[in-house]
């Protein structure tokens, strides 16, 4: 049977009487009651958590003047506490904020990238526990690796994620500026009649940096220092509400960030693959009504947010906590001594190089790694200078696996997921790039270093850019040269496929996705990208050969791979094997449109074929089912324009192909089907003016009998002569 401590971690959620004898059991053992809160006194406060993505702490002027002024957050901490040395366990979005609103670090929760993982339902959330205590909870989220399925919405009466604008998983809205997400805030405040917990999520400053004027204007050279200055002037905004709301003197107010940006320094661009201080320290303020403000120059972490504000409004802490609570440190009081762990691991999960984890304590800083880093903070914050090669690095490696396994939860399960499509693509719209399932090593070498693969990650990334700039030979040329080289980064072969696609080079970049199939057999990205540029090239026995396989175990997940071989399916004449592909891909991703458009047409070959009313009923259907997810898809009006004009509805075609014009132009077959339509409601006019708009764009393309036919359309249509 699990020791007591054991059982005690395990952080099943509890019901009421269980949570009440859990803990009085902690109560009992520990003999002693005290929260650590002494001095202050409970207030049934609102509580408000504020996290700015990708905030590095030196650009908040309280921190440093050098480079932004931010005067609206320095008014916060003028009148609470400003925590000088604040880390992050993460340099990434969604296991930063799992331990802040867990208060627990990823050995615990499983939680290491923003692809592979989601917060396990049995764990207990800051939200669920501020809920549980009489508190109304709301969150407004600024962007999609924080999206509701990835399992932070636990405990939330109101968790508003509505950056998803259309239902395909081809399409990747993933964000929303900071005075959206403010004014969704301001709105779900003004309906509260209780006290409430709110946590608002803005994702500006996060690269592509693009700021609205006049910050555009004003730091022209600057864009992400631009874009600190904008999230400044919006929160400004945001506390002059509460001050007018008379909520401001009522609420304990947390301000974070989830990481920082490395901004070039140590070669990294923007962040998630180094653990250098630009991207763990972080700005902590943390302002309390009525307590004095202050600085706290001690280290402090994201794991001691959650039992800090327990402490505040006095209430019980959960037992599995790992962080602490710094109220005695805002009297003063020293805090324990203790090692802050930290790890990125998007690097090892989704490109397959070695983990990078370490910790800091006692002013030092260790990094795990092949190459390994010592540096020793009081003299070197900026971490110039490693000392690893000086010191007897066994020491620091032994207490790094003693913090690990005082981390690590007790029944050592990870947070794994399998991410769809539409997760993938969205995240890739916002500048992640990641391929989960990729083969790992049982040892890593010096080759297998970050610091030694990251530049050739960004050799790879400015290479494909030169796309941009018009040079798209010079880059696929430094590419295949990257290649020879380097064979271990995925993406090299993507990259070099996509710009192969745009120079006409078809076969090239089947060819060069063939290579990396070969190197990377199990990198989703490579099969899903090799799989459509072969169905474009019509080769669909491919298709249905890589696709129609038991090993591909993404394809469970997966609806765009299951829409790929609907496809290819339907092109080979299969319609029963099409119809199941099709519709697996529908109830993996109900919402995605697509699939009902090629529904729709895979029904309605079938009524042409065998006249089966059935069939045609399920087209109709299948093209309104589209329409109602994303009612800007041409191609499902233009579908269901095509299915009318079978039972003579001419009038409504019409209307459904002006539609697929207005939202695609480029769709010219609706010109030849609209003047068609015209045509048999005797509008000759617009008849004549559809069917020649569609010979000056497709008549070279078109077979003789076709010609034939489209001249003999244009004729009956031409209007009479007086």
């Amino acid at each position: 049977m699990p020791s007591l401590s054991k059982r005690l971690a395990r952080v099943m959620k509890p019901q009421p009487l269980v949570l009440i004898i859990l803990f009085l059991s902690i109560f009992f053992l520990s003999g002693s009651h005290s929260s650590g809160n002494e001095g202050f006194q409970p207030a049934k406060l609102n509580v408000l958590l504020i996290t700015v993505d990708t905030l590095r702490a030196d650009r908040v002027s309280c921190y440093s003047s050098q480079h932004v002024q931010t005067p609206n957050v320095d008014s916060l901490a003028e009148r609470g506490f400003v925590f000088t040395r604040a880390f992050a366990h993460n340099p990434l979005t969604l296991p930063s904020h799992t331990n802040i609103l867990l208060g627990t670090t990823p050995p615990f929760h499983g939680v290491h990238d923003n692809e592979n993982f989601a917060v396990r339902e049995n764990f207990l959330t800051l939200a669920e526990h501020l809920k549980n205590n009489g508190y109304l909870t709301g969150a407004v989220i600024g962007a999609y690796p924080l999206d509701s399925r990835f399992g932070l919405d636990q405990g939330f009466d109101f968790y508003d994620d509505n950056f998803k604008a259309k239902g395909s998983p081809k399409y990747a809205p993933g964000e929303r500026k900071a005075e959206v997400v403010v004014t969704i805030a301001q709105d779900w405040l003004k309906k509260q009649k209780g006290s409430w917990f709110l946590w608002m999520h803005i994702w500006d400053p996060h690269f592509p940096y693009q700021p609205p004027e006049p910050f555009l204007t004003h730091f022209k050279d600057r864009p992400y220092d631009g874009e600190v200055a904008y999230v400044d002037s919006v929160l400004g905004d945001f506390f002059d509400f509460l001050e007018q709301a008379g909520l401001y003197e009522k609420t304990l107010i947390v301000l974070t960030s989830d990481h920082g940006e490395s901004l070039g320094q140590h070669g990294e661009k923007t962040h998630g693959i180094l653990a250098y201080n630009t991207t763990i320290w972080t700005p902590l303020i943390m302002y309390i009504p009525g307590k004095e403000q202050g600085k706290v120059q001690q280290p402090v972490s994201h794991v001691d947010i959650f039992p800090s504000i327990c402490d505040v409004l006095g209430i019980e802490k959960p037992p599995f906590l790992q962080g602490i609570s710094v109220l005695p440190a805002l009297k003063g009081k020293k805090l324990p001594e203790r090692s802050i762990y930290f790890e990125s691991l998007e690097p090892y999960y989704n490109f397959g190089w070695a983990p990078l984890r370490g910790y800091i304590e006692n002013n030092k800083k260790y990094f795990d790694s092949p190459i390994p880093e010592l540096y020793f903070l009081d003299k070197d914050f900026e971490e110039n200078q490693n000392k690893a090669s000086t010191k007897n690095i066994e020491i620091y490696k032994k207490r790094l696996d003693q913090t690990l396994n005082g981390l690590t939860h007790p029944e050592n399960s990870e947070a794994r997921i399998k991410p769809d499509r539409e997760t993938l693509e969205k995240l890739k719209s916002l500048g992640y790039v990641g391929s989960p399932v990729i083969m790992k090593k049982e040892k890593y070498g010096p080759e297998d270093d970050v610091k030694i693969l990251l530049p050739v990650y960004n050799e790879i990334a400015d290479a494909y850019t030169l796309r941009e700039k018009g040079k798209v030979e010079e880059g696929i040329e430094l590419l295949q040269q990257i290649i020879q080289k380097q064979k271990k980064v995925y993406f090299t072969y993507i990259y070099l496929a996509k710009l192969y696609r745009e120079s006409n080079r078809m076969q090239d970049a089947l060819d060069i996705l063939k290579q990396g199939w070969d190197v990377h057999p199990l990198c989703y990205e490579i099969i899903s990208l090799y799989s459509e540029y072969l169905l474009d090239a019509g080769r669909f026995d491919e298709v249905i050969s890589i696709l129609d396989s038991q090993t591909l175990i993404r394809m469970e997940h997966d609806a765009l791979l299951w829409d790929y071989l609907g496809l290819a399916y339907m092109k080979k004449g299969n319609v029963e094997k099409a119809r199941k592909a099709f519709e697996t891909a529908a109830s993996v991703d109900r919402e995605y449109a697509d699939v009902y458009v090629n529904l729709g047409r895979l029904y309605f070959s079938d009524y042409l074929r065998t006249k089966d009313k059935n069939a045609y009923g399920n087209s109709i259907h299948n093209y309104k089912k589209a329409i109602e997810l994303e009612p800007d898809n041409a191609e499902a009006f233009y579908g269901l324009g095509v299915a009318y004009m079978q039972e003579r509805r001419d009038r409504d075609a019409i209307y459904l192909f002006e539609i697929t014009l207005i939202l695609d132009p480029g769709l010219t077959k609706a010109y030849y089907f609209l003047g068609l339509a015209y045509l048999t409601n005797k509008n000759l006019n617009e008849a004549f003016s559809c069917l020649s708009a569609y010979k000056k764009i497709a008549y070279k393309s078109l077979s003789n009998e076709e010609k034939k036919t489209l001249d003999y359309l244009i004729n009956r249509a031409k209007p009479v002569s007086r």
